[in-house]
């Protein structure tokens, strides 16, 4: 049975795979959030800015978990 450091090791690692993952879709909605202001499909941005802000905060919270797990 694997003790809890190498468990809190692969929890970080599944997150930080999750967190990249995270990172790709925002990006990818970024881009949609431009092509959209560009063609005036404003309240479609707003919606895709506030979605984006979501992720931001979510990554945050992902990446403290993380370091605390891998400082255990």
């Amino acid at each position: 049975m694997p003790d809890l450091s190498e468990a809190n090791i692969a929890t970080a690692d599944a997150l930080t795979i999750l967190l990249h993952n995270q990172h790709a879709i925002c990006a990818a909605i970024e881009e949609l959030t431009k092509w959209l202001s560009e063609n005036e499909a404003g309240c479609v941005a707003a919606s895709a800015n506030a979605a984006m802000e979501t992720l931001d905060t979510n990554a945050q919270q992902i990446t403290d978990a993380i370091m605390k797990l891998r400082q255990l």
